[in-house]
Order: structure tokens, then C-alpha cells, then sequence
């Protein structure tokens, strides 16, 4: 029997996972991430170096857990959030907190003058693969965003006026290796930090939407919605189409793939958590171990379609070309209480993603034909229902939740030669855990209730743009 762990060092907290060759669970760690660091508008980061220190304690109660053999583990596939940036030292120490994919900073060109002490700039997947081997090497496939990449390449721009505009001297970036490629090897320094056994492999995926598509068996004709901090939908293709308004190319993690992702929802399922910490549990009989998303849960269920008329506008996180934008709960007429809201906000991201996925498919020429729901989210029968009945298509979640883990243990067996393929890989580690039919009824109401959802945030917008300029 050999193993293969799976790091997903995500928005909220750090999974580490260690999967059998086919794609069986039998040991986890996971470790919260701090607060983000938000002193401003527009600056959120990474407080101190907490990537790295939960990956140090969610690897250590994984490999505690983990009852087998540590010498047939035979690899470790590394995925991580992306859109960070990560200003290193020359020793590959942290020059300046981890800034966030939500930071202002990185939608604009690295200033090298204001990180003084910083000699290299690279993703959070090029920083935790120096923590972990000591190489300065990163996938190619987290680089999209302000990064002077070739999409059609996978390289570095050469060196001229293209590549000068995003602001990093060339000395400062990594070298790029495809997904499956191996980065380098736990060191004797890092394994002692993470229980990890020293000299294993560590293997190169995608940034972290690409590897979740991968560990949720995404194939031609489906698409995948994902929920997690920020929530998009995505499809499978071959070219890096360019010319696209409804979607935009990501790599994909499978090398010279591309991943079509639609326009999304930023602060989705943060979101969905920040309603329930609002809320709150109430009534609930002392020693109920039932967590608070799973109570919203079972309230949801008895509130019909369309909440008896709230509707939730998802801009908890106003994009950076309209800051005035603010998140919005209307509809109430007295008849609604926490439940309705709890599932306005639901309703409210399968509706939105219908619209963006809806863009992505007349843009590809082609329906979709199944959805796969991956993330925490998925849990949900409310969520999981909901999405069939807006889509009105068969809609399924996977066996393994952690898609983003398991995508990287996909990532190992196929660059390691355990399968002949990547697509072999997904075949033989990934499996459908429950299919959802869609209620006919309730995808009457939805699709009446569309246009209502799309004319809201167009007419709070002249509003909240009034009472940003008074209190931002």
C-alpha cells in the first residue's frame, strides 16, 4: 500500500491530507488561519508567516494520525490560494507579510522600493515550496494576475518593454516547473516542522481553483461551481482564449490545459459564515453538538423557494472598479426571520452563478450538461438542492470534499508515473458521492424571480455610490 499527501493551504484554514492511490482518505490535520491583517481599505494580509505555520501544525496532526507505513508515502502534492504575493529575503525568509489575493496591491505592478529587504517576489506556492525544499522553483500555473507570464508559453515574458511594465526585476522570480514536475524535497529543516518525512518528493499542481477542478473529476460538458471564499464557475478547454467576455483562461492543472472560470463571487461562502456567526444559534438544547451551518441548515430547508420575497445582493467584497458597491439583504415585509435570510443568501449565489455560468456556456457555444458542486459548501442538501433547481440540471457533489487536497495527491500519482495519465488518475481517484434531481416547480420560481435578482444590484448602485462618498 502506498500513500500520497495532498496540502491545501486555502483562504480560511490549511488541510493536509494523506490519500490512498485511490483517493481514499485515511489521515487529515487542519489548522484555522488567523485574521486576515485589514488596518485600511484595501490592505488585507497575512498575518506574521501563518501559511507556513499552518501548514507546520495541520501536516503534524496529520502525519500523528496516520497509522501506516511513513516510508510508503511517496510524494506530497502542494496547492495553495492564489493571487498572493510573497516578498522573500535572500535567504527565502519573509521580507513583508503575505499579501492577499483580497490586497489592493497585487491588481497593480510590484514596487520593488516599497519592500526594502525583499530579494525575491513569488506566489504563495513559490514561498512554502522554498519553506519546504529550499528551491526557489514554483508551478507556472499559479502565476495569472500581475506576473509577467506568457499564458500561451507558460514562461517569463523575455526581457523588454511587456515584461518591464509589471515592475519585478527579473533576478527576483523563480523558476517555473509544469504541474506534476517535482519542485524539490522536504528538507531535514522542514520535515522537523512538519512531521513530514525528509527527502520526499514534492510535486508541482496549479493554483488552488485548477487543482480543485482536478480533485473534483471535472470533464468535458460539466461545469463545476466552487465554493469557497470566492466562489466561480469553471470548464475544461484546450486554447487560452483570449478574445472571451463571459469567462477568462486559467491555467489548469494539467500541463499546457487551460481552465475557462467565469466571473465570480468575492466573499462567497465567507459570506454564508459571517450570516451565521450574525444570526447566531437560538433554542438550541445544551449539549447539541450540531454545528451552526448545520442548524441554518435544517431552518432553510421548511422556507420555500424564494424566500416569500428576500433577496440577498452578494457585495460583501466590492470589487476594485466599483468600491462604492455593498452587500445587501432585501424583501422584508415582516413574514421572514433568520431562516429566510440564511437561505436569501444561498439562493443568492446559485442565482448569481447561474447568470456568470450562463455567459461562460454562449461564449463556449455549448450547454453544460451536469453541475459538480465542490467545496465546504457541498455539504449542504439546501445548497446541492438549490443549485439543481436554478440550473435545472442533474447537479452532484463528490466523495471527497477536499477536492483541492485531493486534486494534489492527483497531481503526484500522474507526475510520480503511478497512472499512465492525469486523466487516468482522475478516473481511478475520484467517484460521485450523490446525484441531485432538480424540482421543476422550484425552477419555475427561480427563473421568474431572475430578473428581479439582475435589476437590484443596478439600482442600489446610485445609492450606495451617495453613501460611499460620506462614510466609504
Amino acid at each position: 500500500m502506498k500513500y500520497i499527501i495532498g496540502i491545501d493551504n486555502g483562504s480560511q484554514s490549511t488541510k493536509v491530507t494523506i490519500f490512498d492511490l485511490h483517493g481514499t482518505p485515511v489521515a487529515s490535520g487542519r489548522q484555522a488561519l488567523r485574521p486576515n491583517y485589514t488596518p485600511s481599505p484595501g490592505i488585507v494580509e497575512h498575518p506574521h508567516d501563518d501559511l507556513w505555520e499552518s501548514i507546520q501544525v495541520a501536516s503534524r496532526q496529520a502525519m500523528a494520525e496516520f497509522s501506516g507505513n511513513k516510508d510508503d508515502i511517496i510524494g506530497v502534492g502542494l496547492c495553495t490560494i492564489r493571487f498572493c504575493r510573497a516578498m522573500l529575503k535572500a535567504d527565502g525568509t519573509l521580507a513583508h507579510s503575505v499579501l492577499s489575493w483580497m490586497d489592493a496591491r497585487v491588481s497593480k505592478p510590484f514596487n520593488p522600493q516599497e519592500f526594502p529587504e525583499a530579494q525575491k517576489a513569488t506566489t504563495s506556492s513559490g514561498y512554502i515550496t522554498h519553506r519546504l525544499t529550499g528551491q526557489f522553483k514554483d508551478t507556472a500555473a499559479n502565476y495569472q494576475g500581475m506576473w509577467p507570464i506568457d499564458t500561451d508559453t507558460w514562461q517569463w515574458l523575455p526581457p523588454g518593454e511587456d515584461f518591464d511594465t509589471y515592475g519585478y526585476p527579473r533576478e527576483y522570480l523563480f523558476d517555473l516547473v509544469m504541474p506534476g514536475d517535482v519542485l524539490g524535497y522536504v528538507t531535514a529543516e522542514a520535515s522537523k516542522a512538519t512531521g513530514l518525512p525528509a527527502t520526499l518528493p514534492v510535486i508541482a499542481t496549479s493554483n488552488d481553483k485548477a487543482v480543485e477542478a482536478l480533485g473534483s473529476g471535472l470533464r468535458e460538458g460539466d461545469v463545476l461551481i466552487s465554493l469557497g471564499t470566492y466562489i466561480a464557475g469553471m470548464a475544461l478547454g484546450t486554447e487560452n482564449r483570449l478574445d472571451a467576455t463571459g469567462f477568462w483562461s486559467n491555467f489548469a492543472s494539467t500541463p499546457r490545459e487551460y481552465l475557462y472560470e467565469s466571473h465570480g463571487i468575492r466573499r462567497g461562502m465567507w459570506t454564508v459564515s459571517w450570516v451565521c456567526d450574525v444570526l447566531d444559534k437560538k433554542d438550541i438544547a445544551e449539549g447539541d453538538t450540531q454545528s451552526i451551518e448545520e442548524y441554518f441548515n435544517d431552518l432553510a430547508r421548511k422556507v420555500p423557494p424564494g424566500c416569500d420575497g428576500l433577496m440577498t445582493v452578494l457585495d460583501w467584497l466590492a470589487p476594485t472598479d466599483a468600491p462604492h458597491r455593498k452587500g445587501a439583504i432585501l424583501g422584508f415585509d415582516g413574514r421572514q426571520g433568520r431562516a429566510h435570510m440564511y437561505r436569501s443568501v444561498l439562493e443568492g449565489i446559485a442565482l448569481t452563478m447561474f447568470d456568470m455560468v450562463k455567459a461562460m456556456s454562449s461564449d463556449l457555444a455549448k450547454p453544460f450538461k451536469k453541475v459538480i458542486v465542490a467545496g465546504g459548501g457541498s455539504n449542504s442538501d439546501v445548497m446541492m438542492q438549490i443549485f439543481a433547481d436554478v440550473f435545472n440540471l442533474p447537479t452532484v457533489r463528490m466523495s471527497i470534499n477536499n477536492a483541492a487536497g485531493l486534486g494534489g495527491a492527483i497531481c503526484v500519482a500522474a507526475g510520480l508515473g503511478v497512472y499512465t495519465s492525469f486523466d487516468e488518475a482522475i478516473i481511478q481517484m475520484t467517484s460521485v458521492a450523490e446525484e441531485f434531481t432538480p424540482n421543476p416547480d422550484a425552477h419555475k420560481v427561480y427563473q421568474a424571480l431572475l430578473p428581479a435578482y439582475r435589476a437590484a444590484q443596478p439600482a442600489l448602485d446610485p445609492v450606495f455610490r451617495k453613501s460611499h462618498a460620506v462614510v466609504g
